[in-house]
């Protein structure tokens, strides 16, 4: 089998025959910084973020800042509303969105209250504060 292919022949010649200089530039090499942990929410952290005063005191805070809903009262609608944010780095509350539903009157309170709470103290990781993913319940129970 014959192939017929026009190959180019290519001389290099080294610097020592043609005489000339050798130039060599440098060029830095681009060092990528670390955005994606500025945006990076984590999942788990050296240090979780922690509601001001501990668990306690956010039970505490939900209980007396949720107005259970009248129409959901009158309903005999009761349950847990699963709620997840994102506390980033300054402490504050983000993102809230509802992770499992009760009812859509109980899951507006649920984000209204989650959303309304004071900053928190934020997640760490390797001693800096990160942007962390926190779920929390918000039970809604008739006496």
């Amino acid at each position: 089998m014959e192939v017929d292919a026009d190959v180019e022949e290519t001389t290099i010649a080294s610097s020592e025959e043609t005489g000339e200089k050798v130039e060599i530039k440098y060029t830095p090499v681009a060092v990528e910084e670390e955005v994606e942990e500025e945006q990076q929410i984590f999942e788990v952290v050296e240090e979780a973020p922690e509601f001001p005063g501990g668990m306690g005191a956010l039970m505490k805070f939900l209980g007396s800042n949720i107005k259970y809903p009248t129409i959901a009262q009158e309903n005999g609608v009761q349950g847990r509303v699963i709620v997840q944010f994102v506390v980033i780095k300054d402490g504050s509350i983000v993102d809230a969105k509802v992770m499992r539903s009760v009812d859509p009157y109980l899951d507006k309170e649920a984000l209204r209250v989650v959303s309304s709470m004071p900053k928190w103290k934020p997640g760490k990781q390797r001693g800096k504060a990160v942007r962390c993913r926190y779920t929390v319940p918000v039970m809604f129970r008739l006496q």
